[in-house]
């Protein structure tokens, strides 16, 4: 139980980070030229690590 629980935190900011980078792909990403914000796959995953960087760096 306290290995899932570890993991628990993390989970959910890469999976906030991923539906933001939704949002920004569908409100403000472009469809050609730009690298990470033509493809929501690649902007997903982008802020996806974003996020679980963010986790780490807040973790008590």
């Amino acid at each position: 139980m306290l290995k899932i629980k570890r993991f628990i935190r993390p989970l959910i900011f890469i999976i906030i980070g991923a539906i933001a980078g939704y949002l920004y792909y569908t409100f403000y990403g472009c469809t050609t030229g730009c690298l990470i914000t033509s493809n929501p796959f690649k902007t997903m995953a982008y802020t996806s690590v974003i996020g679980y960087l963010i986790s780490v760096i807040t973790k008590k």
